[in-house]
């Protein structure tokens, strides 16, 4: 429960911001608790969080585990690996590439993942 008030908590920040017209800054929150969210379940599930070497890894690989390991089907993992792809851009200042609308849908779709795929 601490998790998910954590998160949610977050996600709230980051509709406020996107509300006060910080689109990117929302898109990078957004992301962020999603890759926590993801690493997580990976733990939750028994799928590692870390590649042979001791390096962690990286969030699409995570995604792409925690699909092997039917945690969620292969929509899902697109459409998780989808919502990564908007946070690198929101990261990496590809402002132009997505819009407001977006990252309210992210922020409303990834608080709909975390309920639906409690960690």
């Amino acid at each position: 429960m601490v998790h998910a008030d954590t998160h949610s908590d977050y996600l709230d920040m980051a509709e406020t911001l996107l509300q006060s017209g910080y689109k990117d800054a929302a898109a990078v929150i957004t992301g962020t608790s999603l890759e926590v969210h993801v690493r997580t379940l990976c733990v939750k599930y028994g799928v590692d969080t870390e590649l042979v070497s001791g390096a962690p890894k990286k969030a699409d690989v995570m995604n792409a585990d925690l699909k092997k390991a039917d945690v969620y089907d292969g929509l899902r993992q697109k459409q998780i690996t989808a919502w990564m792809d908007l946070r690198n851009k929101a990261a990496h200042g590809d402002y132009q590439s997505y819009d407001e609308h977006q990252v309210c849908m992210f922020i409303d779709g990834v608080r709909d993942f975390m309920l639906k795929y409690l960690a």
